[in-house]
């Protein structure tokens, strides 16, 4: 009834996916971390 084959696909999904929402996760952080670094160095005249 249960592919076995089908299972694995299932499971390498679900890992890509949450890898993919980790990827997601880190990149956003990154990006806000950078445009707080640059509004942080225009207020201080540094740019």
């Amino acid at each position: 009834m249960n592919d076995p084959r089908r299972d694995d696909e299932d499971l390498i999904r679900k890992r890509q996916r949450s890898r993919s929402i980790v990827m997601a996760l880190l990149l956003g952080a990154f990006v806000i971390l950078m445009f707080g670094i640059s509004i942080v160095k225009i207020k201080a005249g540094m740019l």
